[in-house]
Parts: structure tokens; C-alpha cells; sequence
């Protein structure tokens, strides 16, 4: 379960219900039978419909993207958006994205190396700048190096970087909230917890104090 209650259809906003539609299925109580065309259980939907303005916006975000003024090709927009989900941790950004990724035409083998993309052969000059663009944005928090930079303003317009990097830190947006939340495939345990002594043991554990002995 997530970590906020759920919207059921009866009692949310009448602007969210076409949302609802679009995504269950005409009639259909998304909480109650919950699972959206992509497998997903849909419960970023019935969560953020609890603030539908938030909602709204989200949805605005996605129309910016896929907008036909857009300059970024699909192709790099998408390769950006997978590997921030994967930077930031999100199974779900990561793994809606992998499909996306499908659908631009990047290879089975191509979508496999996005987690080992720097020591992979299989994207050209253009797809590495911005991967490497990528992981400066997300991991290293916008600290873009010269370099990175550089090889990326070669290669790309400006309009281009522009929309590459709202459009990547939007979906970092996502991930860090999807994880922050518990939604979809991020509604994980905590994996870096203390493993236990096995029982029955008697030791003494403190190991470097015995040395010192």
C-alpha cells in the first residue's frame, strides 16, 4: 500500500474522473480494482488525486513533452528520462520508461546497457553526451562539468539542452517522489537495514578491540 490514502472514484474531483477513464477504464474504481494498461497499479493516479491542481499540472508536464514544438527528438528525451529513473533509484520511472524507450526505437540491447551505459559501445556520441548530461543532472545535483558541457553544447542546440534538462529533472521529480511516497513499483521495503547476528552465537564481535587486546 502507499504511503497516502487513495482517491476512490465516487469521491474524487469531477476534473480527475476523465483521468480516471483514460486509465482504468470507463466505470471502473480504481482503488478497488486497481492495475492500469502497463501493469502498474495505478496508485500514482488515486494518491495525487487527493490535490487535483497537482494532478492537473503533472499531466500538463506530460503534454509539454510530447508537444509538437518540441526540438529534443523523442529518442534523447526518453533516453534522459529512463536513466534518471534509473539514476534516482525508481523501478517505476525506470521501468515505464524502458517501454518508452521500446516504442523511440532503441534495441532490446540498447535498453539492457542503461544501467552499465559507460562502459557500453552500443549508443553514439550524441546518446553518450546525454547520458553523461544525465547522470550530472541527477546524481551530482546539477554540477555539470565543463567538459560534459561542452561535448553536450556541441552536439545539441540550446533550445535542445533546455528542454533536455527540464525535461530530465521533471522526471527526477517523479522518481524522487514515486520512492518518497511508496507508489507503484517503489512501494518497496527498505533494503539497507542491520543483518543480525546469527543465533546461538557467543563471540565477542568487537573485533578491532580484541586486536588491540
Amino acid at each position: 500500500m502507499p504511503r497516502l490514502k487513495e482517491v476512490k472514484r465516487a469521491d474524487a474531483d469531477p476534473s480527475v474522473i476523465p483521468l480516471y477513464d483514460a486509465l482504468f477504464g470507463p466505470d471502473r474504481d480504481p482503488v478497488e480494482q486497481p492495475g492500469t494498461a502497463t501493469g502498474t497499479p495505478g496508485d500514482w493516479w488515486t494518491v495525487f488525486a487527493q490535490v487535483p491542481d497537482a494532478l492537473h499540472h503533472m499531466v500538463q508536464g506530460f503534454q509539454f513533452y510530447r508537444d509538437e514544438k518540441r526540438q529534443l527528438s523523442p529518442r534523447l528525451r526518453e533516453l534522459g528520462q529512463a536513466r534518471a529513473g534509473f539514476a534516482r533509484g525508481s523501478q517505476f520511472v525506470f521501468s515505464q520508461h524502458c517501454k518508452a524507450l521500446r516504442a523511440a526505437g532503441f534495441s532490446e540491447e540498447q535498453i539492457e546497457a542503461i544501467p552499465s551505459w559507460a562502459s557500453s559501445n552500443l549508443f553514439d556520441e550524441v546518446e553518450r553526451a546525454v547520458l553523461a548530461y544525465t547522470d550530472d543532472l541527477v546524481l551530482q545535483g546539477g554540477r555539470v562539468a565543463d567538459g560534459t558541457f561542452e561535448r553536450l553544447r556541441n552536439l545539441l542546440s540550446e533550445v535542445e539542452i533546455i528542454e533536455l534538462t527540464y525535461i530530465t529533472c521533471t522526471y527526477e521529480l517523479h522518481a524522487t517522489m514515486c520512492r518518497a511516497l511508496k507508489l507503484e513499483y517503489d512501494n518497496v521495503d527498505e533494503r539497507i537495514v542491520e543483518v543480525p547476528v546469527p543465533e546461538n552465537e557467543d563471540r565477542d564481535i568487537d573485533f578491532f578491540r580484541n586486536l588491540d587486546d
